[in-house]
């Protein structure tokens, strides 16, 4: 099941984020609205597009947060092999997604002190980083 399911998820979060997925959603609407003439823009009618786009938002709302949790642990994992790899890397920060958001903004903010005490290095990289950005 688990593995139907990511299959499923991930299929479903690419088309849907297509455009000819997009344009097919708008032609949808689009041929709803037209036949309110001829249903005499009865609450039936109504009823019909709000009943299917609650349901198709619904269900879309699990199946994308699946794959974006799925796409942010593959990241973090990632992210963590680097760090072990990388010999003056601080492995602490291996795991740190599961601590609590004041925790994480705490570690973010004495990084960037600390950061900020070397002048030097920091200025060096921020006339870099300027420059890259000029460029484009």
């Amino acid at each position: 099941m688990d593995r139907f399911f990511t299959r499923f998820a991930t299929i479903v979060a690419g088309v849907s984020g297509q455009p000819l997925t997009f344009t097919l959603a708008v032609g949808i609407i689009a041929l709803w609205a037209v036949t309110g003439p001829i249903f005499q823009w009865s609450n039936t009618w109504q009823l019909v597009v709000n009943t299917a786009t609650t349901i198709i938002t619904f269900l879309m709302v699990f199946l994308i947060q699946n794959s974006q949790n799925r796409d942010a642990a593959a990241m973090q994992a990632k992210l963590d092999e680097i760090l072990r790899a990388i010999g003056p890397a601080r492995e602490q920060f291996i795991g740190i997604e599961h601590l609590t958001d004041r925790e994480i903004e705490k570690i973010r903010a004495d990084l960037e002190q600390e950061v900020g005490r070397d002048e030097g290095k920091n200025a060096a990289v921020h006339r870099s980083v300027l420059g890259l950005l000029k460029r484009r």
